[in-house]
């Protein structure tokens, strides 16, 4: 049976529980792939094509080249298990991806963005969208996604469901909690009158709210105060695990609030909390290279 590629992206999102944003990226690397090719599906492919696709992404980014080629692996790994076609991608190997620190603000910075988030008619909604992706550290798909029969009032639980389906549990505080509690009490329920249903965050008309809408939220908040670095969702991701090492609590479980399955996909804040204790170092050790210079 031929698996052609629009039924691996109904798996990812159906099965897999990925975001929209990550399905769309999938989608527009696979149909790279066929236009380069001139293919009708990826299942078509023969080594041959595969060895051109490479050919045309020499002059890009290794990061580029390793999600575009990653995307293929996906696929192939998909269609091997669920067709008796061969795994043409097992040969083929992922260029090493640079390394980038991730992103982070500092906690006054933080602080004005949540004061900022505040303001305006859905002020209430858009200042609990702030407290609790810093709060718990949920990707923005698994915040969209919460309802809140998902919510534990009383021991401030949230029941998260991750990518693949795959559920965990995060906490949030007292700050989190009185911004839950005022939208809950006030904004939404003037939203759900419109139409009723269990999700936590609700857009204007009453529905769930988009992934779009949060970063769309998320930009206009920024413009509203002096923070000049470009913030996202993620950097609220971040910003959470770096602020949790840096006040030492252990790898292990950033990675399981963080909902990583691997290890070494939380090991990066490591790099962050490395480089912010050189800089304290340099900036207070009265015989550093630092101080000596100034």
């Amino acid at each position: 049976m031929n698996v052609g590629y629009k039924e691996f992206l109904n798996y990812l999102e159906n099965e897999r529980n990925y975001s929209n944003l990550t399905i769309k990226s999938y989608r527009e690397d696979l149909e790279e792939f066929l236009c380069v090719t001139k293919l009708n599906d990826v299942y078509d492919a023969k080594e041959e094509d595969i060895k051109k696709y490479y050919k045309y992404l020499y002059n890009k980014s290794n990061n580029t080249i390793a999600r575009k080629i990653s995307t293929l692996k996906s696929y192939y790994k998909y269609l091997s298990k669920n067709s008796n076609y061969e795994n043409l991608m097992i040969k083929f190997k992922l260029p090493k991806k640079k390394k980038s620190l991730p992103i982070f603000l500092n906690y006054s910075d933080l602080e004005e963005m949540i004061d900022a988030s505040g303001e305006g008619k859905f002020g209430e909604r858009n200042k609990l969208i702030v407290e609790m992706l810093y709060a718990t550290g949920v990707r923005v798909s698994e915040l969209v996604n919460i309802k809140l029969s998902d919510i534990d009032f009383n021991e401030k639980i949230i029941r998260i469901h991750g990518k693949g389906n795959k559920e965990r549990f995060v906490f949030y505080g007292e700050y989190c909690e009185e911004a839950l509690n005022v939208y809950i009490n006030n904004l939404r329920r003037k939203l759900i009158v419109k139409n009723d249903n269990d999700f936590l965050l609700l857009n204007k008309y009453g529905g769930k709210i988009s992934d779009r809408s949060i970063r769309n939220i998320i930009d206009t908040v920024i413009k509203n105060t002096s923070v000049k670095m470009n913030v996202h969702p993620h950097v609220l991701r971040h910003t959470f695990a770096t602020h949790l090492l840096t006040q030492g609590i252990d790898l292990k479980s950033v990675q399981f609030l963080l909902g990583h399955e691997n290890l070494s996909s939380t090991e990066i804040y490591t790099h962050v909390t490395d480089e912010m204790l050189r800089n304290v170092y340099l900036h207070s050790h009265p015989r550093s290279e630092e101080e000596r210079s100034e």
